[in-house]
């Protein structure tokens, strides 16, 4: 059996967004200098996954494919409702994420409940050499792997995590994400592009965490990137929508697919991103620290599908005055 021997330098434990702040400047700087050496290849949730197609970025095809999917009429999209990333198709339209769940199995449970294809996995929290890792409770069978670069306040750290994460699991896809502050836990935008770039250079798949601005989302899908992902509100706030208007204009003026992330707290957050025509969410928090975090899951499932199903049916006009429900022909 092919062993591979890789040496990384990382932050030892990057604490989910959050818990950042638990650490001072020079603490992170020490934590950074660590260094870990872990065997990969032999571990069995690797042998018997990781070798799907990661597809081969977006290209014309896939734009021309989903202006055209757009054109459609309500009815064909119903029976062709396929979300297409990078080339490959997924019929659910929520991801979910894997921390700060109570307990694995729960995690598990959850997962099943939402009907989710793509789980994305922070790599700072796995821990490689741990006999029950993270991996051992994904059922990679089911799902595609997103690895995350959470917990990464510069692009070096978002790279360096970015190729532990093709190194060790067998992936080209990645969700960046550079932070530039850790009150707000707000994107670095400028970082985000440069990481993205790199990335992207170097075969990534990428899925870019950003903020709600158009004219950023539009940069990131030029460089190449395999969808945009703008924040509802604050990571981990739950407070839902603050503004649609910026995320209006993203999904109007990006052809790739635009996945809301960050800050949506109940399923009705989840319907109206869809509802206003976002391709798919990502929800992490809300389902996870849920004081019943299956049902939670479950209702996001369905919050996206009645949203989804609302945006293609297409929404009445919004009108001034009230309108009659019935007509008074023929009453006498």
């Amino acid at each position: 059996m092919r062993t591979r021997l890789v040496r990384i330098c990382l932050v030892e434990n990057v604490h989910y967004p959050g818990d950042c702040r638990a650490h001072s400047d020079d603490e992170r700087a020490d934590m950074a200098r660590t260094v870990m050496v872990f065997r990969v290849g032999i571990h069995p949730v690797f042998n018997r996954i990781f070798h799907h197609d990661d597809g081969v970025g977006v290209g014309k095809g896939d734009k021309d494919k989903r202006k055209k999917e757009r054109g459609k009429a309500p009815e064909e999209k119903m029976n062709d409702d396929k979300l297409i990333i990078a080339g490959k198709e997924f019929t659910s339209r929520l991801m979910v994420g894997t921390g700060k769940y109570s307990d694995n199995g729960i995690m598990q449970a959850a997962h099943d409940a939402s009907g989710a294809e793509i789980v994305t996995v922070a790599m700072g929290r796995v821990k490689f050499d741990d006999p029950n890792d993270l991996f051992k409770h994904i059922d990679f069978s089911r799902y595609t792997l997103l690895p995350n670069t959470a917990g990464a306040y510069t692009v070096e750290d978002a790279l360096r995590i970015a190729r532990l994460a093709r190194e060790a699991t067998g992936t080209n896809w990645i969700k960046l994400e550079v932070l530039g502050d850790r009150e707000t836990l707000l994107p670095d935008v400028g970082g985000t592009l440069e990481g993205a770039k790199i990335l992207i250079d170097e075969g990534f798949i990428v899925l870019p965490y950003t903020n709600d601005d158009p004219i950023v989302a539009k940069k990131l899908e030029e460089l190449g990137c395999a969808t945009v992902m703008p924040l509802a509100s604050y990571i981990g706030s739950g407070h839902g929508f603050l503004d649609f208007s910026g995320i209006k204009i993203i999904i109007e003026r990006c052809r790739v697919p635009v996945v809301v992330d960050a800050g949506l707290g109940v399923p009705s957050d989840a319907a109206q991103a869809m509802e206003i025509g976002a391709d798919a969410v990502l929800v992490n928090t809300a389902i996870a620290m849920a004081k019943d975090p299956v049902k939670m899951a479950e209702g996001f499932k369905l919050g996206v599908q009645a949203g989804r199903l609302g945006f293609i049916a297409g929404r009445i006009e919004k009108k001034v005055y009230g309108s009659a429900s019935s007509v008074g022909a023929g009453l006498k």
